[in-house]
């Protein structure tokens, strides 16, 4: 089963249940998780992300999951520094002779390893920064759009983070990414399909679980401890909204049905990335979510040949 492909992908979109399945093939190949979600990497952000840490582990053992709670909260972790440290999780796992499984929903990074992209750290061009100040919200994603398809509203949450996106852009614009050689990826890419229905249910119910899990508190101890409002709407969705509500821009049920709103949005932009994915040659397998986890082992185990 390890001579053909030496990592397994699965992804989707939120509230798929791929975090269940990569924990189950991980101990069916004798692997561990590397997880390949932009928000999960931060510290005391657990509740918001959907961590469940609990779910790593199988029949009382516990699956090892690395790139989780890694960087602290209020910093700006990124794709290259991702893409590094992917590499570096991968190789120490070779080295064990431990089956990698990657697994999450941030296409931006996903792809990042599965197409190996040669990135560069993007520094802060001063002279850009300038020109750029004083813009609109609108006017900064007008210009970004010119730059590219805006596929991720994150990136236009804010006016900081429009301001870096363009910077990033226009980095790249004159130092073009090009493919490396990465060491010897061999990629299974398993897509957990859930209907719209059914994800639109799922993401509602759970918005909710974790409001009454204290998910607000969460946020009110991230902005105690001294982070930045503003670093916390950089994050996007559940930090987004709910530091919102805790500085008073928004009533609790106003945020409740914006927040929800935007998850819902975010799990179809998701998919979009995903297709595009698939339009760019990267082939992904899909796999019915509501099929018992048997069957998806087994389906998964057949395409490993």
């Amino acid at each position: 089963m390890k001579e053909k492909f030496n990592l397994l992908c699965i992804t989707g979109p939120t509230a798929s249940g791929k975090t269940a399945l990569a924990v189950r093939m991980a101990a069916e190949l004798g692997g561990e998780v590397i997880s390949a979600d932009s928000r999960q990497v931060y510290r005391g952000m657990d509740i918001g992300t959907g961590k469940d840490l609990g779910e790593y582990q199988y029949k009382g053992r516990a699956i090892p999951c690395h790139l989780i709670d890694i960087a602290d909260a209020g910093y700006k972790y990124n794709v290259f520094e991702y893409q590094q440290d992917f590499l570096r999780v991968w190789s120490d796992c070779e080295a064990r002779k431990v089956f990698p499984v990657l697994c999450g929903g941030s296409g931006l990074y996903v792809e990042a390893v599965l197409k190996a992209y040669r990135l560069l750290s993007v520094p802060v061009n001063a002279k850009l920064r300038q020109e750029l100040e004083g813009k609109e919200l609108g006017e900064l994603t007008r210009i970004l759009s010119a730059y590219k398809e805006l596929h991720n509203t994150t990136d236009i949450d804010t006016v900081k983070r429009a301001v870096r996106a363009i910077e990033i852009e226009e980095y790249y614009r004159e130092h073009p990414m090009e493919k490396q050689e990465f060491p010897g990826l061999e990629p299974l890419v398993i897509g957990v399909d859930v209907s719209r229905e059914v994800r639109r249910e799922r993401i509602t119910r759970r918005l909710q679980e974790r409001l009454e899990q204290g998910m607000i508190e969460e946020v009110r101890k991230l902005l105690e401890s001294g982070i930045a409002a503003e670093d916390l709407l950089y994050y996007g969705l559940e930090y987004k909204f709910l530091t919102l509500y805790l500085t008073g821009r928004l009533e609790y049920s106003e945020m409740v049905e914006k927040l929800n709103i935007a998850i819902h949005q975010f799990a179809k932009r998701q998919m979009t990335w995903f297709r595009k994915m698939e339009r760019d040659g990267i082939p992904i397998h899909w796999i019915d979510a509501a099929l018992p986890m048997e069957e998806k082992v087994g389906r998964i185990r057949q395409l490993f040949g």
